[in-house]
């Protein structure tokens, strides 16, 4: 079982960004072939959430970026270790963010993410909603996507 943390930059530690640089460029870069500047700064105002095993290796993890006065949460580099894949970690790490969202943003009216197409039915089984058509981001299909939330 994997437990869960969220961690703004400053609280991460060093070994924490090296796994989390180290997933996401294995994945994001080297994996799906897609060479652009994966490293940003929304990783500094970010929250982000990290699931982890008992031997403290990330199993998974996806960033929760503030925008608009914190009224808008983006959740993005949504990503499973490769090592970890099929096992449903992928549900639980976006319904934590889900869940999260609440406390870390209590002014949020609306959740938005940039979702690969081929993830697109995942994400709306969250409850997402397609808010553009299919679009090139770094030579892959992406669809914009939000979920409004209410009182």
């Amino acid at each position: 079982m994997d437990r869960n943390e969220v961690k703004t930059f400053p609280e991460l530690t060093t070994q924490e960004l090296f796994q989390i640089y180290k997933l996401r460029v294995e994945v994001f870069v080297v994996e799906q072939k897609c060479y652009y500047q994966e490293v940003d700064d929304d990783d500094l105002i970010a929250y982000h959430l990290m699931f982890k095993d008992s031997q403290n290796e990330l199993t998974a993890y996806a960033r929760i970026i503030p925008e608009k006065n914190a009224t808008i949460a983006r959740i993005g580099r949504v990503v499973v270790n490769p090592n970890h894949r099929g096992g449903g970690l992928g549900r639980e790490l976006v319904q934590a963010a889900l869940d999260r969202i609440p406390s870390l943003m209590p002014h949020t009216a609306k959740i938005v993410l940039a979702g690969q197409e081929y993830l697109n039915e995942f994400y709306k089984s969250f409850g997402f909603k397609n808010v553009s058509d299919v679009y090139l981001e770094d030579g892959i299909p992406h669809i914009d996507m939000e979920m409004p939330l209410t009182d």
